[in-house]
This record gives C-alpha cells, sequence and structure tokens, in this order.
C-alpha cells in the first residue's frame, strides 16, 4: 500500500518547482538532509525514481512529470477545502496569497498591506511579485488566492473586477521642463525607453505610441521603472512611467515629468481569481481595501506635489 504524506506531496512540489534541494528545504521551512529523506522514502514508497540527481541540478524523471500534475491537483483541492472553511467565518483570516506586477508592488502594496493588517488582524498576507503570464499561471495552478493587475486578461476560467484607472506620464530630461509636451507622432520619433519584453506595461506604452511588433532602432529596454528614469536622468531618452510611481521614481534623478494632452493614456487596474474560488466573498471585500488603498495614495501625492511644487506634474500648453 502506497502511504504518501500531504507534507511529502508538498516537499515534492517545491522540489520540482525550484530544481534545488537547498532552495527547496529553505521554501519549506526544513533541512535539506530532512527534506532528501522525505523524498527518498516517497520513492521508495512509491517504487520509482521521482528525480534525477546530479552534481548542479535535480530534474523530474518521466515518472515524475506524469506524477507532478496530480500532485497539484491533489494539493489543490486540498486548498480549496481549507478556503471553503474559511469562508463559514465571519471575518478573513489565514494565508492570503496575493500576486502583483512589478508596476504596481513597489507603489502601491506597503499602503494595501498596512490597511489589511489593521482591518483583518487575523490575516498572514504573502506577497508575490512577476509579471503577468507568471501570476495567471501560478493563479490557475492554485498557489496564489488572487492577484492585482492591469486589465483585461480575458481568461474565461477568472474573475476580473475593475478597481481604478490610472494615467501614464512622459519622464524626460530636466533640461527639456519647458518644451512642449510631444503628441504620440513625436515621440515615435525619439528615443524611447521602455521596460523589458513580459511586462504588460510595455505593450500599453507601445500601443499609445502606436508602435507595433516592427520596433524603431531608438527602443531600449530596462529592467524596471527605476532603471528607466535613472537612464532618463543620464540623458539617453525618454519613458513612460505609470503616474503612482512618479514620487518614488524621480526623487533622485534630474528629470521633468509632464502629462500628455487629451485622451491620455492609461491603463485599468484590477483584481483576478479563480472563479470557482470559494474565497470570492472575501477577495471582494479584499479589492474594496485595494481600490481605497489606491485612492488615499493619490491623495497623499497630490498633497505632497501641492507642497514641493518642483514635482508637480507639467501639461500641455
Amino acid at each position: 500500500m502506497i502511504n504518501l504524506t500531504l507534507k511529502q506531496l508538498r516537499y515534492f512540489e517545491s522540489l520540482a518547482l525550484l530544481g534545488h534541494f537547498g532552495r527547496a528545504a529553505s521554501a519549506c521551512a526544513i533541512s535539506q538532509p530532512a527534506l532528501s529523506m522525505q523524498i527518498k522514502e516517497m520513492e521508495a514508497s512509491l517504487g520509482t525514481a521521482l528525480f534525477e540527481r546530479s552534481a548542479r541540478q535535480v530534474r523530474l524523471t518521466s515518472f515524475g512529470e506524469e506524477f507532478a500534475p496530480r500532485v497539484r491537483d491533489i494539493l489543490r483541492s486540498v486548498e480549496e477545502l481549507e478556503d471553503l472553511a474559511r469562508t463559514s467565518r465571519e471575518r478573513l483570516v489565514g494565508r492570503l496569497r496575493i500576486g502583483v506586477i512589478p508596476t504596481i508592488a513597489p507603489y502601491l502594496l506597503p499602503t494595501i498591506v498596512g490597511n489589511l493588517s489593521r482591518q483583518y488582524s487575523g490575516l498572514d498576507i504573502h506577497v508575490r511579485e512577476t509579471v503577468t503570464p507568471k501570476l495567471l499561471q501560478e493563479l490557475a495552478e492554485g498557489r496564489l488566492d488572487t492577484a492585482i493587475v492591469a486589465l483585461p486578461v480575458s481568461e474565461p476560467t477568472l474573475t476580473e473586477v475593475a478597481l481604478f484607472k490610472e494615467s501614464f506620464v512622459l519622464v524626460r530630461s530636466g533640461e527639456d521642463a519647458e518644451k512642449p509636451v510631444p503628441d504620440r507622432d513625436m515621440l515615435r520619433e525619439m528615443r524611447l525607453l521602455l521596460l523589458e519584453e513580459g511586462h504588460c506595461f510595455r505593450d500599453q506604452a507601445l500601443s499609445f505610441c502606436n508602435l507595433g511588433a516592427a520596433l524603431p532602432r531608438e527602443i531600449l529596454d530596462g529592467s524596471s521603472l527605476s532603471t528607466l528614469v535613472q537612464m532618463v536622468g543620464a540623458g539617453i531618452g525618454v519613458t513612460l512611467i505609470p503616474e503612482m510611481a512618479v514620487s518614488v521614481e524621480t526623487r533622485s534623478a534630474p528629470v521633468s515629468v509632464a502629462r500628455f494632452g487629451d485622451p491620455q493614456p492609461e491603463r485599468t487596474i484590477g483584481m483576478i481569481w479563480r472563479s470557482t474560488s470559494p474565497l470570492a466573498r472575501q477577495l471582494m471585500q479584499i479589492a474594496d481595501v485595494v481600490r481605497d488603498s489606491a485612492e488615499a495614495l493619490r491623495e497623499s501625492h497630490d498633497g505632497a506635489a501641492q507642497g514641493h511644487p518642483t514635482r508637480a506634474l507639467s501639461s500641455p500648453a
């Protein structure tokens, strides 16, 4: 009789995902020898190897490849049972796994976590910051409860709730502060700095500039908004950033910030979760907290801009 425990299944999933005993052990909060022993016990119980081991990496065997999705299904079902039990309580408590895209996380997440912690004292918040495609995958696999992303994602298995809209602004050299704000036609002729591929904000910026797959030579990529703004400060080009990032990213760079003329480029920020999630009602409450957090952040930024005129956004003449 095969006798596997839920802990062993979770250890297997972590090792299959990370491909490294040390990192998997750290993620599971156990020692590496203990993890190795549990995996060996699983293999002995199953009568076959789950992993190929080498000095540099660990990879699934062919049996392990077939075994992995079934383990994921079992763990997801157990997690859904836990979620179902949580829905019977009056207040949301326990673990909440939130995914956030990188162009939101540094600016909005501290306010969200602070507000959630105050309103839901029993909540154990786990945050995952990565690009939208990975968040969608991890939601589908049950490794996240919800994610804060730019909408739409157009996945039929997910519920989308729009929370707020946010404008994009132009960041250019401080020496250009008094120049007219370029329109999208002029912007296509400038050296444009964008986030590297995989970021949805890159696609949104390209869409505004009406640039398709055939990109001009003057587009340069960066790994973060901070990198882009610092490159602009060094005189390398211009970039677009979301308005919520302005106060953080421009405070230490010699740049100027300007709004585009109407219609201004913007994005819709919202929350998504699996349509089958037992936590749907509680996640709607979390969505209200995220919406209120964004509004509070916007008001604080407006107040700071009024108190520091040099940070105020200039508008097209």
